[in-house]
């Protein structure tokens, strides 16, 4: 095991005792562990500023992660105080100060996205140690490309879940390589071989997190769902997708679980109705992987503030089904 994994490895179980003070209801069912994934975080900006001012823009959701094992999401921002912003039309950096609300809901996050390099490499690898000292586990980046594409492992209930982070949109640059710290970058066949060396590794269940496709688009690229159909037949579990600023709903392939794109959770800046809208998906896996999954619907405000939107009609799905299913059609 690396010098990473062991470190992940030992956060990961601080987070969950501070989720099991924080009184968690029961699991769904006897011997699975359930799974949630939400869509972008950002930390700075509104959401930033709100959580200096000592509100917490996670609250009003608290509700929807009730039961659930592990709760997992993309954190769209450098995390740091050095670097200097690089030539792109939007860019973030979050204060240290705002990881310790990130701690008190999430159990791992996905760094592998198109603003994780927005201050440069300096500040990717101060968002490393950042992240490492607040005791949140990450994937999709590390200091080279060999620890970007390593799993972070998480074992519940004897159940070994592999989570593995691309990104798949520009800027190229932002990717690791031998000796340069950034993210873990979507190309097919080293996905691939990343899938095999965590089945290799003892993984019961691999989740592939992919920042991909075009912003702003409700629907899914030809791209997209090949890579994804790519990914399930090489092992994956269930592909989940971020990064559009939209949701781009959902299908089954070989009865797996593929959600294109879960839209915004934390994050301001939204141009459009759409935008406002995010998906929570909730995943009960065991060891053949997905049981069923479900998706719930929130509301964003201006200030980048979620909130539960049961108006919203969401899918649902299980093991085998051909195709998703309305959530309010389920029993």
């Amino acid at each position: 095991m690396s010098a990473r994994a062991r470190l992940n490895a030992v956060w990961f179980g601080c987070a969950l005792l501070f989720g099991a003070l924080l009184g968690c209801a029961p699991r769904a069912e006897q011997g699975t562990v359930t799974v949630s994934f939400v869509g972008d975080i950002l930390l700075d900006s509104a959401p930033g500023q709100n959580i200096a001012r000592g509100q917490d823009p996670f609250a009003p959701t608290q509700a929807l992660f009730r039961g659930v094992d592990l709760s997992i999401g993309n954190l769209e921002c450098p995390v740091a105080t050095g670097g200097a912003a690089v030539n792109k039309v939007y860019t973030f950096r979050a204060a240290p100060s705002t990881l310790p609300t990130l701690r008190q809901h999430f159990h791992a996050v996905s760094i592998a996205n198109n603003h994780s390099g927005d201050y440069g490499p300096d500040a990717f690898r101060e968002t490393l140690q950042q992240l490492q000292a607040t005791q949140i586990p990450y994937f999709g980046g590390g200091n080279d490309a060999t620890a970007a594409h390593e799993p972070l492992l998480l074992s519940k209930r004897g159940l070994k879940i592999a989570l593995l982070g691309y990104d798949d949109y520009h800027p190229r640059s932002f990717e690791a390589s031998a000796t340069q710290p950034g993210v873990a970058w979507a190309e097919p066949e080293q996905i691939l071989l990343d899938i095999a060396a965590a089945r290799r590794a003892g993984a019961h269940v691999i989740l592939p997190f992919l920042h991909w496709g075009w912003e702003n688009e409700r629907a899914p690229s030809a791209h997209q769902r090949e890579l994804a159909r790519l990914l399930i037949d090489a092992g994956a579990d269930a592909v989940i997708g971020s990064h559009p600023h939209v949701t781009q709903g959902a299908e089954m392939y070989h009865g797996k679980p593929i959600l294109y794109s879960l839209g915004n959770f934390v994050f301001d800046l939204l141009d459009f109705p759409e935008n406002h809208q995010g998906w929570v998906v909730r995943l009960e896996l065991d060891r053949s992987g997905v049981v069923r999954f479900s998706t719930a619907a929130v509301l964003i405000d201006d200030q980048g503030t979620p909130a539960p939107d049961p108006s919203v009609e969401t899918l649902c799905g299980q093991r085998g089904d051909a195709a998703p299913t309305p959530c309010a059609q389920r029993p």
